[in-house]
Formats: structure tokens, sequence, C-alpha cells
């Protein structure tokens, strides 16, 4: 019986640690990156193009620009937030992707929040991501969800090769390639 009992104890000890782990902000951050997987290309007959390219973007900590302005170049476009545990899960990985690709692939980062608060979130965490305030609507293709972080991969013909909703590993060495591949075409 005081086996028992013991037993009993242990794995509630055990699951309101665990729990409380999950409530905590930093361990739930880490532990969202470490399930974040590379994310995946859509399959062909799946794959939408970017019909309209006029939406105007606020710069945060860039110049303001229309997004038909990157029409015919590969574009990273992330929407976040830094309240979003998700988001902060994967920003350290697009961190890094950006540090390599920023010459090659226009990187665009969506927040509702305004620049003292990304200011102040970025500073604390080193990142120097161009952020944007959207002006106008979206693009359509963009309005799928209202989940955050959304993400997505266009190629230099303006079709969707990633849609991902959710954290993911945005710098692994799959990314890395498929990236590679769109910018050789």
């Amino acid at each position: 019986m005081n086996f028992k009992l013991n037993k009993k104890f242990f794995s509630n000890a055990v699951f309101v640690v665990a729990i409380g782990l999950l409530i905590y902000s930093p361990t739930r951050i880490w532990l969202l990156r470490q399930i974040a997987f590379s994310p995946s290309v859509e399959n062909v007959e799946d794959r939408v193009a970017i019909k309209n390219y006029n939406w105007e973007l606020q710069g945060l900590n860039t110049d303001n620009i229309n997004f038909s302005e990157l029409k015919g170049k590969v574009v990273f476009v992330n929407f976040w937030a830094t309240w979003c545990p998700p988001c902060r899960a994967e920003l350290p990985m697009i961190q890094k992707l950006y540090k390599d690709y920023k010459d090659k692939v226009a990187f665009i980062f969506i927040t509702n929040e305004n620049w003292n608060k990304v200011a102040t979130f970025f500073s604390k965490n080193g990142y120097n991501l161009p952020v944007y305030n959207s002006v106008s609507s979206p693009p359509n293709e963009f309005l799928k969800t209202n989940s955050i972080p959304s993400s997505f991969l266009i190629d230099k013909k303006g079709s969707v090769l990633i849609e991902k909703v959710g954290a993911a590993d945005w710098n692994s060495k799959k990314t890395r390639a498929i990236i590679d591949e769109i910018l050789k075409n």
C-alpha cells in the first residue's frame, strides 16, 4: 500500500512539474523550438500563385515598400507577433537564415505591433529582421488563416512553394536546399 501511495504521489508531482514547465513561457518556447520541423514544399497541383501584388507595407525599421516591387524575386513572408510563443520559437532560426540569404531573398516580416514594442524585443534578442505593418490588405493567398506564425516562401514566378502555419525550422538544410534551388531558376 505504501508503495502505491508513493508511486501515485510521484506521478502526480511529475505531472504538476510538466504542466508548470509548459506554462512558463521560456520553457514553452524552448520546447516548441525542439519540435519545430522543416516546412514542406506544396505539391505542384496544390500551389497557388500570387495574383495581386498591390500591397502597401510601412517599414518599421526599414523603408516603406509596395509588395509589387518584389515581383520576380524569391520572397519569404512571415506574419508574427512578439507575444506569440511559436513565433518567438522560430525567430532565432529565421534570423540565421536571414543572415545568410538577406542579399538573395526578400524577407518581409509583418506585425500589427508598434515599433517601440518590436524594437525592445529585437534589442533584447539580437534580431535585425526587416519589419513592416500592413497598410492595405495583403494578397488573398495570404489570408487563408488568421493564425500566427504564418509563413510563405514564394518563387520568382510568384508561386507559393511553402505555406506553413505554426513554428518551423526555417534554418534547416532541407529549407536551405529548397531556397538554393529556386534561386538558380
